[in-house]
């Protein structure tokens, strides 16, 4: 059975003095609330009374706080991006030895299971991270920033050639790829296998050159390899055009770039690099 505890956060605006802030020593003392000011490569901005964060230009949709007293799950929080503290909740920590977990994702179909203690997604997007190591005492500060990192790659495909005005999906099955994380330790969990990915085709896209299709998935610090298969079929389900990455390298935080023509079916592949996020790696079909 999992075990979860919500509490109630209140909405705070933290600003620059607020790790001035102590609260009055009281030895008595049971819990602290402490606000977290969740922190990263993306941008936050204040739009009415919600903080909105955004990465690339996308705006991350949850944030989940799980929060463990030594081993024992003490208490978990999922806020939402409507939410008005979106990004600085406040929860109250019992006094002892806290491990920490914060994940900021905008990605679709979450699923948390606080037994195995993973994050898995149905799509996997933009995802943030951070464990965090606090031992509260009653007069611990009343504020802490956290400061979460990438968790995800990206697989960028782009076609040279132009879309048909009968397309309808791109369909990319990568031989591995990673949909979700243990949060304790924020590393991928187990490779689905050939699994199929399938987009629409946007109207606006159709007769273009140039267009181009992202794909995340969870990945480790250390470089991997996976092959990578694709095509766009009409609404028949008849191919248009296919082609066959083989051990495309993966890393986090880093794009994985690749370019090619889809349906004129020349499958050349040359090497080449350019820089995002980490080291952009680049190549064509």
């Amino acid at each position: 059975m999992k075990k979860s505890i919500f509490l109630p956060f209140v909405a705070m605006f933290v600003c620059s003095c607020a790790d001035d802030v102590q609260p009055v020593a009281n030895p008595e003392v049971d819990t602290v609330p402490i606000t977290f000011a969740c922190q990263g490569d993306f941008d936050i901005s204040m739009r009415a009374m919600t903080r909105s964060l955004e990465a690339d230009g996308k705006e991350l949709t949850d944030i989940w706080i799980i929060d463990y007293l030594g081993d024992d799950l003490a208490q978990q929080l999922h806020q939402v991006s409507t939410d008005e503290n979106f990004g600085t909740p406040t929860l109250n920590l019992s006094v002892g030895s806290h491990n920490i977990y914060f994940i900021a994702s905008r990605g679709q179909s979450p699923a948390l299971d606080t037994d195995a203690k993973t994050l898995t997604f149905g799509k996997v997007l933009d995802t943030f991270y951070k464990s965090l190591s606090l031992n509260v005492s009653a007069t611990s500060a009343g504020s802490q920033s956290v400061m979460l990192e990438r968790i995800v790659t990206k697989l960028k495909l782009t076609f040279e050639d132009a879309i048909p005005a009968n397309a309808a999906t791109f369909n990319v099955t990568p031989t591995a790829w990673h949909y979700g994380i243990d949060y304790t330790t924020g590393q991928p969990t187990a490779a689905v296998s050939s699994q199929t990915i399938s987009v629409n085709v946007p109207s606006s896209s159709l007769g273009k050159t140039g267009e181009y299709l992202n794909l995340y998935g969870f990945s480790s610090a250390t470089e991997w390899t996976t092959d990578i298969a694709f095509n766009c079929k009409a609404s028949d389900n008849s191919i248009l055009g296919q082609a066959t990455i083989t051990a495309a390298p993966l890393k986090r935080n880093r794009i994985t770039s690749f370019t090619g023509p889809l349906f004129s079916g020349n499958s050349a592949m040359t090497l080449a690099l350019s820089s995002d996020w980490l080291t952009e790696y680049t190549a064509t079909w």
